[in-house]
């Protein structure tokens, strides 16, 4: 697209004080007529851009104009690439990194080695995932609904949403946006999707709300429960949830106020800590897990 291609090209004059059109040519892989007409549309746009002919010669920025060099500094393409990376190991494409070099002024390959920052947010099936971040992607972009068969711990069902955010948090892909079905905004997880499809069915014209995290919540919550875990589950604790929310008994057991989806997603887990985590409050929910907890050593009974 030419907006691309026109902020590519002052991007560069910002971070080189002289660049030639058959490099710019060659960058955007189109012709030096074409580039000549861009610069054009630059200066029409209110920036002089000037053009030396001969040996040494070359467009750039005339001397004197006040404009933010600093725009995107070195380290600025240090941080944009380590982003762009990322997206490529989801999509399993290069097609970000490409964006970054026809951008950059410098040379990827030599970026990218002294880049001490690897970001790789791929699973092991990366294809899945990739396939339906790109379906979502494209819906989001044609404000379109999306239907899909949904798998959680309460049942299985059939949703259709208006996604509005591709969201990667705790370690995995989701989409929020609007469930025609609950008539509420909900967070679906990727992995949990089938049969996803892009309906032709266009998104209402709503006044959504900003996307807010919770770390203490894994979704819109429903129910909320104080749980006691073993200190030496400690890491776990911090690794999911952070250091500030850390409270503790007069035995230096961490306590933890938690709220979440439903019971039973909860209750699973609750159990992931083995005998290290308890249910303290409220009571219907400590006896519910006691039955979960009688019926499971009941299996296991020698």
């Amino acid at each position: 697209m030419k907006i691309d291609r026109l902020i590519g090209i002052l991007s560069l004059l910002l971070q080189k004080d002289k660049v030639t059109s058959a490099e710019l040519a060659e960058k955007f892989e189109v012709s030096r007529r074409t580039i000549l007409r861009d610069i054009e549309s630059i200066n029409m746009a209110g920036i002089p851009i000037i053009s030396e002919q001969g040996q040494g010669g070359g467009i750039s920025i005339m001397k004197g104009y006040k404009i933010d060099r600093t725009l995107l500094s070195s380290d600025d393409m240090q941080a944009i690439l380590s982003g762009l990376q990322s997206l490529d190991s989801v999509s399993g494409t290069n097609r970000y990194r490409q964006l970054m070099e026809k951008i950059s002024a410098n040379d990827t390959a030599s970026i990218n080695a002294d880049n001490q920052i690897i970001i790789d947010l791929s699973r092991w099936d990366k294809s899945e995932v990739a396939d339906k971040i790109e379906l979502i992607k494209n819906a989001i972009e044609q404000r379109h609904i999306i239907s899909f068969q949904y798998f959680s711990p309460s049942g299985e069902s059939k949703r259709r949403i208006e996604p509005y955010h591709l969201v990667f948090q705790w370690s995995s892909w989701y989409v929020w946006g609007y469930c025609i079905d609950r008539e509420d905004y909900r967070m679906f997880k990727l992995t949990r999707m089938t049969n996803l499809l892009l309906t032709d069915e266009i998104c209402s014209n709503r006044n959504v709300p900003e996307y807010t995290c919770d770390k203490l919540r894994h979704t819109k919550g429903e129910i909320q429960a104080t749980v006691k875990f073993d200190i030496s589950v400690k890491w776990r604790i911090i690794d999911e949830f952070g250091t500030d929310i850390l409270k503790y008994d007069e035995n230096g057991n961490i306590l933890l106020t938690l709220t979440w989806e439903d019971a039973p997603s909860f209750y699973v887990y609750i159990l992931s800590f083995g005998d290290n985590a308890e249910i303290l409050s409220p009571e219907e929910y400590r006896h519910e897990f006691a039955e979960i907890v009688k019926r499971i050593s009941d299996k296991y009974e020698i």
